[in-house]
């Protein structure tokens, strides 16, 4: 994968953030989808030859962690038209900063899919632990869960793979200080 490294300074303008974000996301989100299982087949092209290609195999889905993770969404969509993206909503306390799951929306059969878990920065893991342990709850295996990620610290990177060994993570960068202001410059709430 061609690394693709988002540098902005603060002058930098929220369309200009915003568009940068979003190759670096359509990136991750590619790279993500190609962990997903494939199937061969023919395809017929438009001059009426035949091509050996690849398609999906059916079970696929997106889950976004709110609010942040839905950034991630477009970038899955233009990817993935029809993909069936589910929500998780985890709010930190913000003395003990104990993380605890508001809202979760799923599609109905979500044990039998693949999931792409969308959150683009993580500092602890600790969002990404309660909304994993939700999707388990739901009887998602780990190794069907894909975390799509741009930017986390060596701690959070470290607390998630000992605590989901099978997951698989995909990041851009692994920095000692994460980009915490990445939600509110992207939705223009800064």
């Amino acid at each position: 994968m061609e690394v693709f490294v988002l540098t902005v300074s603060r002058n930098t303008s929220r369309a200009d953030f915003k568009f940068y974000a979003d190759r670096l996301i359509r990136l991750v989100i590619e790279e993500s989808l190609n962990q997903l299982p494939f199937d061969s087949c023919m395809v017929m092209t438009p001059t009426g030859n035949y091509y050996k290609g690849t398609k999906y195999q059916r079970g696929n889905c997106g889950v976004s962690i709110v609010r942040s993770g839905e950034a991630m969404e477009q970038g899955l969509r233009d990817c993935c038209r029809s993909i069936r993206i589910g929500k998780i909503l985890v709010e930190s306390d913000s003395d003990t900063h104990e993380a605890r799951v508001v809202y979760a929306k799923f599609p109905h059969d979500i044990a039998d899919r693949k999931v792409l878990l969308m959150y683009p920065i993580m500092s602890t893991g600790n969002t990404v632990i309660k909304a994993v342990n939700v999707l388990k709850e739901h009887r998602v295996s780990e190794e069907n869960i894909i975390l799509s990620n741009l930017f986390t610290t060596p701690i959070a990177a470290q607390t998630i793979t000992t605590a989901f060994p099978l997951m698989t993570i995909l990041t851009s960068e692994l920095y000692h200080i994460a980009p915490n202001h990445f939600g509110q410059k992207y939705f223009g709430t800064d």
